[in-house]
């Protein structure tokens, strides 16, 4: 699931917000829909990895089936990741 939220932050002639998803693959997808390149990535691989985004793509990532959430949103969306990063074995230890 990729959500937005409901952060106002102005950037030069630009108002902000968040864009991130459950998966990468589901977050980069929804970044090529709405025109989003690759390389604006925030924090690739960790439970905050998201993009900033600029209020028309916000309205373009809704379009395309984004959730709008508030902050409380994106703090649930990252507590998932950690808890299914932690339900997964170590990568260094043996699996049985």
């Amino acid at each position: 699931m990729v959500i937005v939220d409901d952060m106002k932050a102005p950037f030069s002639r630009m108002v902000m917000c968040h864009m991130l998803a459950d998966t990468t693959e589901e977050l980069l997808e929804m970044a090529d829909k709405i025109g989003v390149d690759r390389k604006w990535l925030q924090n690739p691989g960790a439970k905050r990895e998201h993009f900033d985004i600029c209020k028309s793509k916000r309205a373009l990532a809704i379009a395309n089936g984004a959730k709008e959430v508030t902050a409380e949103g994106v703090m649930d969306l990252m507590r998932r990741k950690r808890d299914r990063a932690t339900d997964q074995p170590h990568p260094t230890k043996e699996r049985s």
